[in-house]
């Protein structure tokens, strides 16, 4: 690219090339100026008359296109780079500006158009021959793919440094957005702005199961904030419409699990992620339902409730006291149908429908429960405590037997896991 276009030249086309030079240079002013008013009537985007500034540099990028071409006519040596240079500069701009390398390749061709005007009038005024004329178009139409070369390497350098730091601009915000404790509205507001990213009114953030490397990455809206690097990759999404928008979104990672938080303020950010890990754990123990994607707002009674698990396993223990009394085989179909009891509005038939047993077999175990816990199941402000006592204690017997069926797969006669939405309760935990 450092050569001359033309290579070394016939004496007699030298002679032709070099007096054009001289009629273009004694007319640069004159040609230079009616290639500005050309590319501003004609291009839109450079239409900025009240922008002086503006002016000014689209004035240098002409006249540097045009000393350029006539160094090339001339055969100037050593002023290569620095033209080369000025464009890659222009082409950057035009990037920093927002806008496609269309406007400038147009502008280029304007340009094009008015000095081969210049020119053609010169060369009918020197009666050139064809072979001429053609040596002044191959220079023109040469350093035309010049200018577009650089201009376009200045253009994508710019976009990459520009990707680059709004994907860190990018990251700043996500992490400001689920750091806890929160981050001031202020803060959001600002790091948003510098991201390009609009606040939302609401969000929700999306924990995908850990696991090997997505790869390859997937694509996903501008809108949605991700960070796949994570020991848990995350997404945060904003404003999300329906269950159908998100669940698009997740199946982009290859059906990984997921869980999805529940839709908060953009200062709550935090607290989505936080039940949307917890979700998960969750959904891995059976505690949850195991599903390809978990909604949190399915099971917001579940997650409160294991919020924290040392004090729900303590309320098990005060409350539950009265089964450890009795052997453990008895103990899980009596607790079921105490469960059972709770939410069916104390009604035995009901309970023996849920549980697919006879009415007297509910009766008896009823009156079992009686002589064991007393008073207490019949007292308001327990029977809430009760409940939850015994929704942990059927999701930690089903805990037991799946890591039973782990460490011993071959089949056991008898060996049923009740879970959260096992026989004994068919509505889900969080209704």
């Amino acid at each position: 690219m450092g050569s001359t276009p033309l290579g070394v030249r016939d004496p007699a086309l030298d002679r032709v090339l070099r007096a054009a030079a001289a009629n273009l240079r004694a007319h640069l002013g004159e040609v230079g100026n009616q290639t500005m008013r050309a590319i501003q009537t004609q291009i839109p985007e450079y239409a900025r008359p009240n922008d002086e500034n503006y002016r000014r540099t689209v004035q240098a990028g002409v006249e540097q296109a045009l000393r350029s071409f006539l160094d090339i006519l001339e055969q100037r040596p050593g002023n290569g780079a620095d033209w080369r240079a000025a464009y890659r500069e222009i082409g950057a701009g035009e990037a920093r500006e927002g806008r496609s390398l269309d406007a400038l390749q147009a502008a280029i061709r304007v340009g094009v158009r008015v000095g081969w005007r210049h020119l053609a009038r010169f060369a009918d005024a020197q009666a050139l021959n064809a072979t001429s004329i053609g040596s002044l178009a191959d220079a023109i139409w040469r350093h035309v793919d010049d200018l577009a070369e650089e201009s376009a390497a200045g253009y994508a350098r710019a976009r990459a440094a520009e990707v680059g730091e709004l994907d860190g601009r990018r990251r700043r915000l996500f992490n400001l957005l689920v750091a806890e404790p929160p981050a001031t509205a202020e803060a959001i507001a600002s790091a948003a702005l510098a991201a390009r990213w609009a606040v939302p009114r609401h969000l929700a953030v999306v924990a995908i199961e850990p696991g090997a490397a997505l790869v390859p990455r997937p694509v996903l809206s501008p809108e949605v904030l991700a960070d796949l690097d994570r020991a848990e990759p995350t997404l945060i999404v904003p404003d999300p419409d329906s269950r159908a928008e998100i669940r698009s979104l997740v199946s982009a990672l290859r059906r990984r699990p997921a869980a999805v938080g529940p839709a908060v303020p953009p200062a709550e950010a935090a607290n989505s992620l936080r039940w949307a890990r917890r979700a998960l754990d969750l959904a891995r123990r059976d505690i949850i339902a195991r599903q390809s994607l978990v909604w949190c707002g399915d099971h917001l009674a579940t997650l409160a409730i294991f919020q924290d698990e040392a004090l729900l396993f303590s309320l098990v223990r005060r409350r539950l006291a009265p089964l450890a009394k009795i052997r453990e085989k008895q103990r899980e179909p009596l607790a079921d149908t105490l469960l059972a009891w709770l939410q069916q509005n104390m009604n035995a038939n009901a309970v023996a429908a849920v549980l697919h047993v006879h009415p007297q077999t509910v009766r008896r175990r009823l009156r079992q429960l009686d002589l064991l816990f007393g008073d207490k199941i019949h007292d308001g402000e327990l029977r809430f405590e009760l409940e939850m006592a015994l929704r942990a204690d059927r999701a930690q017997r089903l805990e037991r037997a799946r890591t039973a069926r782990r460490l011993d797969p071959a089949p056991r006669p008898g060996l049923r896991a009740a879970g959260l939405s096992g026989s004994a309760c068919r509505r889900s935990p969080g209704r």
